[in-house]
C-alpha cells in the first residue's frame, strides 16, 4: 500500500511516517516504481509507535521497545523497566509543572491587573529570581 493508506490505517500523518523511515523505526519496501510500498506489518509497526509516542515515550525508547515487541525471546522484565523509567520521568514532570503553577498563581496573586504600569509579574522575571 501506498504512504497514503499506511497513514490512513496507522492515524499517523504521512509525515510522521516518512520520518520514522528516515531515522529507520521502519522500513517499507519500495514497488517496482520506486514509491514505498507498506505491508500490513508496517503499518502494524506504525500504530505501535503512535501508541507508544501517544503515552509520551522517546523516539529512543519508541526502538527499545519496539526491538523488544519484534523479540519472542524477550524478557518482560525489559519492557516492565523501560515503563518503570518512563513513569519515573512523567512524575518528576509533574512536580515541576506543580512548582512553576503554584509560582505563577502566586505572581498572579500579586498582580493588581490594573491601569497599573508596575507589575510584581514583569519585576520578578526581570530580577531572574523566579522560584
Amino acid at each position: 500500500m501506498n504512504i497514503g493508506e499506511a497513514a490512513e490505517r496507522s492515524g499517523l500523518p504521512a509525515k510522521t511516517i516518512r520520518y520514522y523511515e528516515d531515522i529507520g523505526l521502519v522500513a517499507p519496501g519500495r514497488a517496482a516504481n520506486g514509491y514505498r510500498d507498506y505491508s500490513d506489518a508496517d503499518t502494524h509497526s506504525l500504530t505501535f509507535l503512535k501508541s507508544a509516542r501517544g503515552l509520551g515515550f522517546s523516539i529512543e525508547e519508541c526502538r527499545q521497545l519496539m526491538a523488544l515487541y519484534r523479540d519472542r525471546s524477550r524478557a518482560s522484565q525489559d519492557v516492565r523497566a523501560i515503563a518503570i523509567a518512563h513513569v519515573a520521568a512523567i512524575e518528576a514532570k509533574i512536580a515541576e509543572l506543580k512548582s512553576m503553577k503554584a509560582t505563577l498563581n502566586r505572581l498572579i496573586g500579586a498582580c493588581h491587573g490594573d491601569d497599573r504600569p508596575d507589575c510584581p509579574i514583569l519585576e520578578e522575571l526581570a530580577t531572574g529570581e523566579v522560584s
